[in-house]
């Protein structure tokens, strides 16, 4: 059995944590409550090596897809072994069949379907196997999973605008070090010889030396030295940010990078907000909702202060409160939320915030996108025409000298 850490409260308000065994999340949280206990925080233990670490990747539009067809067959009377089966072999996925066919076996040996599920977190995401675990105890698991697919829907088109929106800046600054490069390494030294004989005149034009010698150093080994220095420092940088202090570190850097630090934000809390107002409308308790959203921010920042709201809301006190006392939510937004609780339609609000939040993004990104094409095109021809003029006026003094 795997090992689940956890955090407790004692009917006294005493906190305790510790390490039990158990076959899933579900009954680590029964043996916990048969304790006395009431969890806070539940996590399988780090090391822990289960069938959980075989899954395979299935793409999130696939399986929103895959959502939206077992929510239909249930909803015209087909048996859940039945349909997973019919899926199982309509699969356009491999490793969506594969995975389908093991929960397949799972559900006829008579485990519960999301646990079944919970076995894949490459497939399904936390999000997902919770909504099926409240839509399997309250009856209603074929609207569970319609939400669920156009959840996941939702979030890919979303993903694909910024991705979109990005694409053409980065192709920008592909292409122009490319061609910026291959201009100083292999035509600048063919002019050379040209401007030998200017150059021990004295004649040679500042801007003309200072492009050789760039030339030159980016042909040497000094050069070669130079690439290798950056792969070398990308490589520790890359292995820094992937450690706990790193990771931290540059979460809280994203938030503070101007104008992309604000989208970056209103991108990280529109998918905790969505998820969170998601889960709350399926009747996920608050608490458990907030463990499983404060993940969906992607940020360590913004999940370790979600993650102290939820020990206010533990206390019995309001989520706006320690939301706004963290600082990292906007105003507009802790007020939403203070209204959505003390009217009882918290669920609503988050959706509508998301929404908000989303629209906003949009807007920013358009704009930044808008901004940084023509700098960037600036930029480029700048330094296109610096090495051009480094080229073209030894010539043009030359030809002066002629006449």
């Amino acid at each position: 059995m795997p090992d689940y850490t956890y955090e407790a409260l004692a009917s006294t308000g005493i906190r305790s944590s510790g390490t039990l065994s158990a076959g899933n999340e579900r009954e680590a949280l029964a043996i916990l409550d048969g304790r006395g206990l009431f969890p806070v925080k539940v996590a399988m233990a780090r090391g822990t090596i289960t069938a959980r670490t075989g899954s395979k990747r299935v793409n999130q539009r696939t399986m929103a897809t895959c959502y939206t067809q077992l929510a239909d067959l249930l909803e015209s009377g087909v048996p859940l072994l039945r349909s997973l089966e019919i899926l199982e072999r309509q699969g356009a996925a491999p490793a969506l069949s594969a995975i389908l066919r093991d929960i397949k076996a799972k559900v006829a040996d008579g485990t519960n379907l999301a646990d079944a599920m919970a076995e894949h977190p490459k497939a399904f995401t936390e999000l997902a196997v919770s909504m099926v675990r409240a839509g399997q105890e309250g009856g209603f698991l074929e609207d569970a999973l319609q939400r669920v697919s156009k959840f996941t829907e939702h979030q890919e088109e979303l993903k694909s605008k910024v991705i979109g929106a990005l694409v053409y800046p980065l192709f920008l600054i592909t292409v122009g070090v490319i061609v910026l490069n291959s201009l100083i390494i292999f035509v600048v030294p063919s002019f050379k010889p040209i401007f030998d004989e200017l150059d021990k005149q004295g004649k040679l034009p500042t801007i003309t030396i200072y492009l050789l010698a760039t030339s030159d150093f980016m042909r040497s080994w000094k050069g070669l030295g130079l690439a290798a220095l950056i792969v070398v420092a990308v490589t520790f940088f890359l292995r820094w940010k992937a450690t706990e202090t790193g990771r931290v570190k540059m979460d809280a850097f994203k938030l503070k990078i101007p104008k992309l630090g604000a989208i970056y934000l209103n991108l990280a809390l529109s998918r905790f907000t969505r998820v969170l107002g998601t889960l709350l409308h399926n009747g996920i308790p608050i608490l458990q909702a907030l463990r499983i959203g404060k993940d969906s921010t992607g940020n360590r920042i913004l999940s370790d202060a979600i993650d102290k709201c939820a020990d206010n809301v533990t206390g019995g006190k309001s989520l706006a409160a320690p939301l706004a006392a963290s600082r990292h939510f906007p105003k507009d937004m802790v007020e939403m939320v203070a209204v959505g609780e003390e009217s009882n339609n918290l669920e609503k609000v988050l959706v509508n915030i998301a929404d908000s939040l989303e629209k906003r993004t949009t807007r920013q990104l358009d704009l930044f996108v808008r901004m940084l094409e023509p700098m960037m095109l600036l930029v480029m021809a700048a330094v296109t025409l610096a090495v051009v003029a480094g080229l073209l006026m030894p010539i043009f003094n030359m030809s002066s000298a002629i006449k």
